[in-house]
């Protein structure tokens, strides 16, 4: 049977021990610090080395570990853009800003390759390579958007035909594909534990297990308080995610927790080899649609499907083995050594909430859906913030914090999902037609 692994088994996930892990301590005593980073995840470990590398005094704590929420349990795929559709984005904020967000999510990209590369060249190899697919006739569109992203942004974007797909997908459900020479994949919590070690190495402190429990203004800052300890803060910046409770209730309230679920095989063969002939990262043109890769070399890793409730289903690999038979047939009864999920954080904007609640108390949330890279590039902004090197987090102002409708908006959000579920299927249908 395969293994589901829950959140409080994070250490195991992949089923491998994580590369340089260190197991930071728990705070049990007061403590000072110029910049408290709350949530040690991508975006709050990323903050900490931005600003320790700027010479601040930093400590960043986690209710659990590093790394243990959608941070170290995603697919792992990196490469350009935002979650949300770029038609609306552009329409709400015009061309120039437009290309100003664009370029912030391609520097991403650079900074997670550069620090991965530095920092975890033997933990998170880098393997490179993009491949986005469409479940429908989409030839047009796909040409037209690999020209507009050479164009305007200097990629090198590769379209794709049917029979070129078919060569390197064999899959009944593809058709066109985008190739990208600049996207990647790695080994995603091996990551976070890297940042972690930088940041310490540079004199961040990092405490595991210190939940925040309220959060006040003093004389000089704030006090945060955590279980066995004080923290007197200069500047506070929340990086809590998905798993984000009440310590900030305009935040809480700002975004919902979706979660999404990945599987992974045990080790295959030639099945796998025939189905799949190349090592990039793939997605397809599907609004919730599936995402996977290779691993270790003869392992599929499998992510897809969406929900607002907030536990796992007791059949997470039947719903992506289902899904996995659709679009290749031939792999419907290969072998799974683990399934596990996690929770993201959505805006109902479907862009990131990146800026400042009040003075010195700084957000950084609602990245689900965008990737590593923008994780990365918020966070760095916030750092550049703080030392006054510059104010693009502003970038993110028409993208403030709205409310999530609360019950009703977790039922929209389902509504609206199966909505996008049916419009695929139509899609697909008057393909087959």
């Amino acid at each position: 049977m395969a293994e589901h692994i829950k959140p409080k088994y994070i250490d195991t996930f992949y089923r491998r021990t994580i590369s340089g892990s260190v197991n930071y301590p728990n705070l049990q005593h007061e403590h000072s610090t110029q910049v408290l980073v709350i949530g040690a995840g991508l975006a709050g470990l990323t903050c900490t080395l931005e600003l320790a590398y700027k010479g601040f005094q930093v400590t960043a704590i986690d209710t659990n570990k590093i790394g243990w929420g959608a941070s170290g349990r995603n697919g792992g795929s990196v490469s350009p853009a935002w979650s949300a559709n770029s038609d609306a984005i552009l329409h709400k904020v015009g061309r120039n800003h437009f290309d100003e967000l664009y370029r912030l999510s391609m520097e991403g990209v650079s900074m997670v390759k550069e620090y991965a590369t530095r920092l975890a060249a033997n933990t998170c190899p880098l393997q490179f390579g993009h491949l986005k697919v469409s479940t429908y006739n989409n030839s047009d569109a796909f040409m037209r958007f690999c020209d507009d992203q050479n164009k305007r942004y200097g990629r090198e974007l590769k379209f794709l035909d049917q029979d070129e797909v078919k060569q390197l997908l064999n899959s009944p459900r593809y058709y066109q594909g985008v190739y990208a020479n600049d996207g990647f994949h790695f080994h995603p919590l091996n990551y976070c534990h890297a940042l972690a070690k930088e940041a310490s190495r540079l004199g961040a402190n990092i405490f595991e297990n210190t939940p925040a429990t309220t959060i006040s203004r003093s004389n000089y800052g704030f006090k945060v308080k955590t279980p066995l300890a004080t923290i007197d803060a200069d500047i506070v910046v929340i990086c809590t995610g998905g798993y984000t409770g009440s310590l900030v209730p305009k935040l809480q309230q700002s975004f919902l927790p979706i979660a999404t679920y990945i599987m992974l095989s045990e080790p295959l063969g030639n099945e796998l080899k025939q189905s799949i002939k190349t090592r990039a990262a793939i997605g397809d043109t599907r609004r919730a649609g599936n995402y996977y890769r290779i691993v270790d070399g003869n392992r599929l890793q499998w992510g897809g499907h969406i929900t607002t409730r907030t536990t796992d289903p007791e059949n997470i690999t039947r719903i992506l083995k289902k899904e996995l038979a659709l679009c290749y047939p031939q792999l419907k009864d290969i072998p799974i050594a683990i399934t596990w999920s996690g929770l993201m954080s959505y805006a109902r904007h479907m862009m990131p909430q990146v800026g400042m609640l009040e003075n010195n108390l700084w957000y950084c949330t609602a990245f689900g859906g965008h990737g590593v890279n923008t994780t990365s590039a918020g966070a760095r902004t916030v750092a550049e913030a703080i030392s006054g090197e510059s104010d693009r987090y502003r970038l993110f102002r028409p993208f403030g914090l709205v409310w999530n409708g609360g019950q009703i908006g977790k039922v929209a959000v389902q509504l609206t999902y199966w909505k996008y579920q049916l419009q695929d299927l139509m899609k697909e249908h008057c393909n087959l037609g």
